[in-house]
């Protein structure tokens, strides 16, 4: 049987489009992972606030607060997790914000959901690399 990749992880899925949020969450919780569903920016903020998820699926186009707002309040808490954002706007422009706002991958929908999950999976293992050589080296994780 094949291993969970994102065994142990939370994940927060923002998207106002049920079927996209269905379709991301059986992907994550197949691969082991905890979710978190919500539909709207501004419960994504405080979802991430109390919930401290590993890594966050964000929609661009949201109700409430858009995904740009949410992706730029998250990225100034303390500690923030892992933002893949995912959005059917292809303009460069908004890759160009959204990165200069400190997003971790931007894909463009439709997502394949493997291209998803390879890419939160790679990107929480440089996360985990980068923090191990910040704590103490004598740490075992």
């Amino acid at each position: 049987m094949p291993t969970a990749r994102l065994q142990g992880k939370k994940i927060l899925i923002v998207d106002d489009d049920e079927d996209i949020l269905g379709s991301i969450d059986l992907a994550m919780r197949a691969e082991g992972a905890t979710t978190t569903m919500v539909v709207d920016g501004n419960t994504a903020v405080s979802a991430c606030r109390s919930g401290a998820p590993d890594a966050i699926v964000l929609d661009m186009m949201l109700p409430k607060r858009s995904g740009f707002l949410v992706l730029e309040t998250i990225k100034q808490e303390p500690d923030p997790p892992v933002i893949v954002m995912i959005t059917a706007n292809q303009g460069k422009r908004h890759m160009a914000y959204a990165e200069s706002i400190g997003v971790d991958a931007y894909l463009v929908k439709p997502v394949p959901l493997q291209r998803l999950v390879e890419t939160l999976v790679r990107l929480l293992q440089e996360a985990a690399d980068g923090s191990r050589e910040e704590d103490d080296p004598e740490a075992q994780t």
